[in-house]
């Protein structure tokens, strides 16, 4: 009887030792640079800071450092990133479709091009928001303010010709109104957004869900409308529902440096799968309202060009490019 009293006792103890050596066996990368081409806050610092939180308690890496450089959808960022970390294959960079209109919009001579596709992660609908306060009750009185003074009616967003930017225009667009004439203000970031319209300095806002979701859950920041196929939330409706026929998402994904080898490339797209597979994932991605839009290595190549090409043809018909 002792000796099986001690045995149970034991197992405690062996269970955390075994989960400790499956931590360790489970170790893709000893250490990882993220890199957040925007300020802290927002949907890709979001992103980034989440990883960490599941990879390490998965065990997946043993170290994780960031660095923050906002700016310009990732346009200020991106440069550094392209040449401060060529050739590294310790460092991911977070990005996705708001940097793809950032770059088309800016004209820029760098883009998702000149860096290494790893795997896209989410996509989230936009939601359109107003501060608790504002005279605006529902998606359509905020139309047509739009449809009758867009100029007059300002709307926070992240940067110039990113997905913010892109659905206010299909908006104005799709109540008859052209895309230029949109008062969008632009910002480096989520948090710099919500700021702006927590103070009243814009009458209107647009960014991801998980962005505002805080905020509208204490009552500071009123939804009106989302910009996917169907609802984020029981009472929020969507623009299409709501008579504006727009449907459009935002997909964020991962990137390596430039110059990275086959090999560094197959590690980091491992370390991303294995982050990917893992239930507390899942669980994350449902909490935060994002969908798994997981695609990785040449197919997430692909998506990329893909989406490059759409982007701008979208931009050119709504006047941003």
């Amino acid at each position: 009887m002792l000796r099986r009293r001690s045995l149970l006792a034991a197992l405690p103890a062996a269970a955390a030792l075994a989960s400790a050596w499956d931590a360790r066996a489970q170790q893709i990368l000893p250490s990882l640079n993220m890199f957040i081409p925007a300020a802290p806050g927002g949907g890709w610092d979001g992103l980034g800071r989440a990883m960490e939180v599941v990879a390490r308690q998965a065990g997946l890496v043993g170290s994780m450092q960031f660095e923050n450089v906002g700016g310009a959808g990732g346009m200020v960022g991106l440069p550094r990133f392209i040449s401060q970390r060529r050739g590294r294959g310790d460092s991911l960079m977070v990005g996705g479709s708001v940097m793809v209109g950032a770059a088309l919009t800016n004209k820029a001579p760098y883009g998702l091009k000149d860096v290494t596709p790893i795997a896209k992660l989410t996509g989230e609908a936009a939601i359109i928001v107003v501060p608790a306060n504002s005279s605006f009750g529902n998606i359509g009185q905020l139309a047509e303010a739009l449809k009758s003074d867009p100029r007059g009616t300002s709307v926070a967003g992240g940067s110039a010709g990113g997905t913010d930017h892109i659905v206010l225009g299909l908006i104005l667009k799709a109540l008859g109104r052209s895309a230029k004439d949109a008062s969008f203000v632009a910002f480096a970031g989520g948090g710099p957004a919500q700021a702006a319209i927590l103070g009243g300095q814009v009458k209107a806002g647009i960014s991801g869900y998980s962005e505002f979701a805080e905020q509208i859950k204490s009552g500071r920041i009123k939804a009106l409308a989302s910009s996917g196929e169907t609802r984020l939330e029981p009472s929020i409706p969507t623009l299409k529902e709501s008579g504006i026929d727009v449907v459009a998402s935002n997909w964020r994904g991962v990137f390596g440096a430039p110059g990275i080898d086959a090999a560094a490339r197959g590690k980091l797209v491992q370390f991303v799968t294995a982050l990917h597979d893992l239930p507390a994932w899942k669980e994350l991605l449902q909490t935060r309202g994002w969908d798994d839009e997981f695609l990785s290595g040449e197919a997430f190549d692909k998506y990329v060009r893909d989406d490059n090409a759409a982007t701008e043809g979208v931009l050119k018909e709504i006047g941003l490019a």
